[in-house]
Order: structure tokens, then C-alpha cells, then sequence
């Protein structure tokens, strides 16, 4: 399986632990390019980002729809086998929950949760769109796809962006969107879920109050799930790297690795 990774390496010696994001439902590498990896590398990193299978420029886009949790869990360790040492993992939303699982097997120096999906699966989230998209729901089910969710520029600022984010912006990061897998919906609706007492990597866990997707008390309960406690932004939407404020979340993330030291030279 031939996956995009997108990797940036600092002009000068880099920490001796690198950072492999994993991006969330609809979405690829793309989305850490716009901001974050240039962020970190400017931070003495070198940071990657993985395009799950049938995502971005990788592979197995045709077998897509049914595509597991556990193929892209396969995605990631294929992506960290690449690297001179066991990366920091950062996930956000689909790409936690992939976190979430591949750290049940796998030892890693830290792993850090943005507005992801929680132990307890996506049920509450469904629930949600049920009630404020009735149709769109019963159309995902009857086709099989997840398109419909985010179909329009509307629909993804509703799901992702807060009200800070330009229409301009939104219509930008809209036309990056893509189908996603359903079996990978249903792996997160029941058929999947993480198991937190299997994980010791300790977890830095980030959401924001403003995100319609995650609430901010399903982030909570996901940092419960692994003894820490969560941290939201106030004026944070679901996508936390694309977010005007983005830079705040960067900046969190920095000094909590700096804290932890999991990347000594």
C-alpha cells in the first residue's frame, strides 16, 4: 500500500523524537500542511503527516467505503516503521480514534488527541446530526457514503470551522474534502471502540467549546478515560489546525512536549 506522507525536517539538527499526525474523517495530510508542520519544524522537529489509505495522494481510494479502523491503523505503523524513532502521535477526530487503537499495541513516547473521536464512539455524534439532518443522515445510510455529511460549504462550516473562520477560507479547505469510509463509521459507531486501560502512552487531550462535532464534555470524558484531564479553547471550533487561533493549539502542544521532554536530543 503506497501512502502520501508529507515530511519536513528543520534546517538544522532536529529532536531525536519525531511527530506523525493522523488526520480525521474527510480530510488528509493536507490539513497539517497548511499550518502545523512548519509550525513544529520551525520548533527544531521533524514532523510528518500520514494520508490514510483511500485519502489524499495514497492508495485504495476504490476499496474506500469499506475500509476499517484497523486498516488505518495498519496505515500508521507502516508510516512509523519509516522513521529513525518511535514518533509522538497526534490525531485529530477520526485520526484520535486511530490514535486511540494503535496505541493499545504500540509503545510511543507521547500522543496528543485534538477534538477526537472518544473511547466511547461516535454514537452521541450521530444522534446530533439525526436531529439537525434527518435527510442527510437517512440519505448517508441508504448510499452507504458519508459525502452527504459535509456535501456543501455550509455543511463543513457547520461541522469544522467556527464563525471566525472566512467564507473565503472555508470554500478553500471545502474543495480539499472527500469521501470517507463507511465500514470506518460503523468500526467507530460500535464495532471497534478503544480499549484506554491498554494504553500507558501518557496524553495530552484538546478540544474546543465551539465544536459541533465533539462537545467539549465528550473531550472530557475521553481525557477521564485516560486519567488526565482535558483542555478546551473557547473560541475553537472542530478543526483545530485550520482554526484562525490555531497557532494557541500549536503553542499548547509545544510546551507540553517541552514539559514531558519525550524528545531530548
Amino acid at each position: 500500500m503506497r501512502l502520501e506522507i508529507i515530511s519536513k525536517y528543520p534546517s538544522g539538527g532536529a529532536h531525536s523524537t519525531p511527530l506523525l499526525f493522523v488526520h480525521g474523517a474527510w480530510h488528509g495530510a493536507w490539513c497539517w500542511d497548511v499550518h502545523f508542520l512548519d509550525y513544529f519544524v520551525q520548533q527544531g522537529f521533524a514532523a510528518h503527516a500520514v494520508s490514510l489509505r483511500g485519502h489524499g495522494k495514497s492508495e485504495g481510494r476504490e476499496r474506500l467505503r469499506w475500509t476499517s479502523i484497523a486498516s488505518y491503523v495498519q496505515d500508521v505503523e507502516a508510516a512509523a516503521q519509516q522513521l529513525p524513532n518511535p514518533p509522538v502521535l497526534i490525531g485529530h477526530s477520526m485520526g484520535g480514534f486511530v490514535v486511540q487503537k494503535y496505541l493499545e499495541k504500540h509503545p510511543s513516547p507521547a500522543g496528543i488527541l485534538l477534538a477526537s473521536v472518544p473511547p466511547r464512539g461516535v454514537l452521541a455524534t450521530t444522534l446530533r446530526i439525526a436531529r439537525r439532518h434527518p435527510l442527510i443522515l437517512a440519505k448517508m445510510n441508504l448510499t452507504l457514503s458519508l459525502f452527504p455529511l459535509v456535501a456543501t460549504p455550509q455543511l463543513a462550516r457547520e461541522a469544522f470551522f467556527s464563525e471566525r473562520m472566512a467564507d473565503e477560507e472555508v470554500l478553500r479547505y471545502w474543495r480539499n474534502l472527500q469521501e470517507e469510509s463507511y465500514r470506518g463509521f460503523m468500526d467507530m459507531l460500535a464495532l471497534a471502540l478503544p480499549n484506554p486501560r491498554k494504553v500507558a502512552t501518557p496524553l495530552l487531550v484538546l478540544g474546543g467549546a465551539q465544536d459541533t462535532v465533539f462537545h467539549p464534555s465528550e473531550v472530557e470524558a475521553t481525557a477521564r478515560a485516560y486519567h488526565t484531564e482535558a483542555e478546551i479553547f473557547s473560541d475553537m471550533a472542530h478543526d483545530m489546525m485550520l482554526e484562525p487561533r490555531w497557532q494557541a493549539v500549536a503553542e499548547r502542544m509545544l510546551g507540553w512536549l517541552t514539559n514531558r521532554n519525550p524528545t531530548a536530543r
